[in-house]
């Protein structure tokens, strides 16, 4: 019996790509359903989130997630990543230090708790926290069978130090951006985030898709070009980023 995307409580963007507005922080998961092959991009906020994503994501794919790609080290994005063994884990080249180490890891747990995940599953978050094996420095190329070939950019530093953004060619083309961009909201400068370079890393975004792409924010509705240069202009603004 196949499963739509509507049933499982997904947003369809695309043949074989969709995407989930999670709830509690309303942050994106996107999946690219290839041919024996399909790639997650961000793992939720918690490993039962994870799990719950991964029996989403499986069962739209008629198979196993055989790609995880996290477009940064936030807890909302990567805390459910241990629910995904065997997948091929993808992350911008450095997120490694962001997420080993226990300093790095009672930073995440302390900001999940900080914003109301449960303590306990925060600890359990921190871990079982996986490590990206794969990291990407300018741009890699995964292909997913079936005519779905997707492309991995490291378009950062912006919102974090490590900012991978999800390209899937088309028409039109989508971009999965990660928090460099965000709907439902201003975005968010945290302490690591990278003030000065994140108009730039917007820049590349916008060059990447393209004006008719649509571009898929890590928190809220998907938008168009148009609103991405304006986020990209106030971000300049409000940081006094010339240029």
């Amino acid at each position: 019996m196949t499963v739509t995307w509507e049933e499982r409580g997904w947003e369809r963007l695309g043949a074989g790509v969709g995407r989930i507005r999670l709830p509690g922080w309303d942050c994106t998961a996107g999946l690219i359903v290839g041919e024996g092959a399909a790639l997650l991009i961000d793992a939720g906020s918690s490993p039962a989130e994870g799990a719950r994503l991964r029996a989403d994501a499986e069962a739209l794919a008629g198979g196993r997630v055989t790609h995880l790609a996290l477009t940064h080290p936030h807890f909302d994005h990567v805390f459910g990543a241990a629910a995904f063994a065997g997948a091929e884990l993808f992350g911008a080249a450095g997120v490694e230090a962001a997420l080993s180490g226990r300093p790095a890891r009672e930073e995440l747990r302390a900001d999940a708790v900080r914003h109301g995940l449960p303590a306990a599953e925060a600890a359990e978050a921190a871990d079982a926290l996986a490590v990206p094996r794969h990291q990407v420095t300018g741009e890699r190329t995964l292909d997913l069978g079936g005519g779905h070939r997707v492309l991995l950019a490291a378009v950062g530093p912006g919102h974090t130090a490590h900012d991978l953004a999800v390209l899937v060619p088309g028409g039109p083309a989508l971009v999965f951006c990660g928090d460099l961009v965000e709907e439902s909201g201003p975005p968010q400068a945290g302490p690591d985030a990278v003030p000065s370079r994140w108009p730039a890393a917007l820049d590349r975004l916008l060059s990447l898709g393209g004006e008719d792409a649509l571009y898929v924010p890590g928190h809220g509705a998907v938008v168009g070009a148009g609103f991405v240069r304006e986020q990209r202009d106030a971000l300049a603004r409000r940081f006094g980023v010339e240029g």
